[in-house]
């Protein structure tokens, strides 16, 4: 007799956090779902976190979450497509710092705008400071020979590690599962690391299929691509770094990034479970509200 949606909340979740499909479910065709993206003028990696099947065969709610990169340097026209989504909610993860450089979010009316840091673990300034030294020899020493992209592995353990983080991410799943909140956009200043990882926590937590997940966390690696490579070929001709392929590390996602999170999940709580109910400290039912507004028929 099938499970159902209520019942699939418990065994399906749990099996997820605790890393493995469903035994009932494991077996279900999965299906390919395209990543709904949307264009604007100024910002790259702006999508909706919808459309994604679960292992039980729903489908995660399209116009309730989305995720981007900074939105400081959007476009009157961009505006007039955000608008158009009837946000509710813009939590912006950055840090002091990277406001300061970028500026803050230039946002339509109607949503409300909540400051939530996340730290990168210093990613931005050192990466500023890398450049702003446009010494070849000191940019070498600070993110040549794989160091680079071991600054990124620990800043993906600091979403486990660090106890402000983790009281961040829990308050913005748990204004995911508000309506009141009204739909809620997500986002850092690429849009990959952090918003990454509480966009990929999401999805887990909603029933999604890791590779799915996965596939959506690595997908900022093809939205991002053109602009980053712009950027490094900038840095080049302005003099300001010889060899920017040294930050190449720092501008992608990568699935070493994100396995350095699950395996400090594993050493810090032993399981995904309890990263989430004791590290982030979300009860069940908060869970259930999360997958009961973003799933539908849940």
């Amino acid at each position: 007799m099938p499970l159902s949606r209520r019942a699939l909340l418990t065994t399906t979740g749990a099996a997820l956090l605790l890393g493995a499909a469903p035994p009932a479910l494991a077996a279900r065709p999965r299906s390919t779902t395209a990543i709904r993206h949307i264009p604007l003028q100024g910002a790259v990696n702006v999508r909706d976190l919808g459309g994604y099947t679960t292992y039980d065969g729903a489908r995660v709610r399209h116009g309730l979450a989305y995720r981007s990169d900074h939105l400081a340097k959007l476009t009157d026209a961009d505006l007039t497509t955000l608008a158009g989504l009837g946000l509710g909610t813009v939590v912006d993860l950055r840090i002091p710092l990277e406001v300061q450089y970028d500026g803050a979010d230039r946002l339509p009316a109607g949503p409300v705008p909540v400051a939530r840091p996340v730290t990168d673990n210093g990613l931005f300034g050192q990466l500023m400071a890398a450049i702003g030294s446009r010494d070849p020899v000191r940019q070498e020493e600070m993110l040549g020979g794989g160091r680079a992209a071991a600054f990124m592995r620990g800043v993906y353990r600091t979403f486990v590690t660090d106890a402000a983080n983790r009281a961040a991410l829990a308050a913005t799943l748990r204004d995911l599962a508000d309506p009141r909140r009204g739909p809620l956009l997500l986002h850092c200043t690429s849009g990959k690391d952090r918003t990454g990882w509480t966009s990929w926590l999401l999805l887990t937590l909603l029933g999604v299929p890791e590779s799915s997940a996965r596939a959506d966390y690595l997908a900022s690696n093809t939205f991002r691509a053109a602009y980053d490579a712009r950027v490094r070929e900038g840095l080049k001709q302005g003099g300001l770094m010889q060899n920017p392929e040294l930050i190449v590390p720092l501008q992608e996602v990568r699935a070493e990034y994100l396995d350095a999170a699950l395996d400090q999940v594993r050493t810090s709580y032993g399981s995904l479970f309890r990263y989430v109910s004791v590290g982030l400290g979300l009860e069940l039912r908060e869970l259930a509200a999360l997958r009961e507004r973003l799933v539908p028929g849940a």
